[in-house]
């Protein structure tokens, strides 16, 4: 009986204990979900932040989307450089090694082999080399084809790699018995390498084109310099004539603004691959298109930029000279700028 009422008692006196661990329980669970509602009217809690948090985060969007303006501009890989060459020969063997080499640094884009002035011998129209001697139209359309198959031959087998391939020449006292129809000629020879590069089916890999380093102090009158270009036109190939010169000055110096649109890009198929070698250049460029924009209501057709860098002579390297154009360009015209693309090249001598 003793013993029945001890164990009534230790019974009851455990669901005392529980009762009231279980009051305390649920006064902790009630207190918990008032703290969860008080967190949840809270500008944080409800996805709202507080004035002072949100001015932060609308700066950062606002640095976000201008920084994606600015890449629009702006090389998205690192790209390389094509090398141009000054030529001083036409000899096959030497342009299939250099189209060779070309091919080894697997890298694609424009490619400007300079063949000098232009010239005539009494019987052809062509060119006089940077060695001096007189080089043919017909033989300068050999070499550069030579230079296309060394560039296909050394290129990997499923390469994608592809070079718009451009005859230079230049503005450069360009005695002869006609300019316009030393234009016609050079564009003539610039399709008859597209009809053979289709012919042995190097087109997939290498493409046509026409170059001129247009210099203003070289032609101050500009009648020779437009005549060449007018020849190249009227020959209606369709190809680009690349002017990879300067502007000497700027708009005004030497020539005038519609003598510069002419040949950078008034003229069909004219394109532009300005040379900058420092700051100044690139700002007389950013002037030019500031005026073809509002003079003439069409923006200058940039083809990409050219450097001339070496270990010597320490100058401007391309990346650097396509970013110099592209800022001075936004800085005198704004959103507006014309696209510079990312095309490179880089000349020297072939020695």
């Amino acid at each position: 009986m003793l013993l029945e009422s001890c164990k009534d008692h230790r019974r009851k006196s455990g669901i005392v204990v529980a009762t009231l661990l279980g009051l305390l329980l649920v006064g902790i669970g009630l207190t918990g979900a008032a703290l969860g509602r008080s967190e949840a009217h809270t500008p944080a809690a409800a996805g709202v932040a507080s004035p002072a948090l949100q001015r932060p985060a609308a700066k950062a969007v606002q640095l976000k989307q201008r920084r994606r303006r600015e890449a629009r501009h702006q090389p998205h890989t690192a790209v390389r450089a094509t090398i141009s060459l000054y030529e001083h020969t036409v000899r096959r063997t030497t342009l299939r090694v250099q189209g060779c080499s070309a091919a080894k640094r697997r890298v694609g884009g424009i490619v400007i082999l300079d063949f000098g002035q232009p010239a005539y011998n009494g019987h052809t129209y062509g060119t006089f080399l940077f060695s001096g001697r007189f080089a043919g139209n017909k033989a300068i359309t050999r070499a550069m084809f030579a230079y296309a198959a060394g560039y296909r031959y050394c290129l990997a087998r499923h390469s994608k790699l592809r070079i718009m391939l451009a005859r230079g020449t230049s503005n450069y006292r360009p005695h002869l018995p006609s300019v316009y129809k030393a234009g016609r000629k050079w564009a003539r020879e610039t399709m008859k390498l597209a009809h053979r590069l289709r012919t042995h089916r190097l087109d997939a890999h290498v493409s046509s084109a026409a170059a001129d380093d247009v210099e203003p102090t070289w032609d101050r009158p500009f009648h020779r310099t437009r005549d060449f270009f007018r020849g190249y036109r009227d020959a209606r190939i369709g190809h680009p004539l690349y002017n990879y010169g300067s502007l000497d000055g700027g708009v005004g110096s030497i020539w005038n603004a519609r003598q510069f649109f002419f040949v950078t890009s008034g003229m069909r198929n004219a394109q532009s691959i300005p040379e900058i070698y420092n700051h100044a250049m690139a700002r007389e460029w950013a002037e030019l298109a500031h005026i073809a924009r509002h003079r003439y209501h069409r923006p200058l057709r940039f083809a990409g930029v050219m450097t001339t860098h070496t270990s010597r002579n320490h100058g401007m390297k391309p990346r650097d000279a396509h970013r110099t154009l592209v800022h001075a360009l936004a800085l005198r015209i704004g959103a507006a700028a014309p696209d510079v693309p990312a095309t490179l090249t880089n000349i020297r001598s072939a020695d």
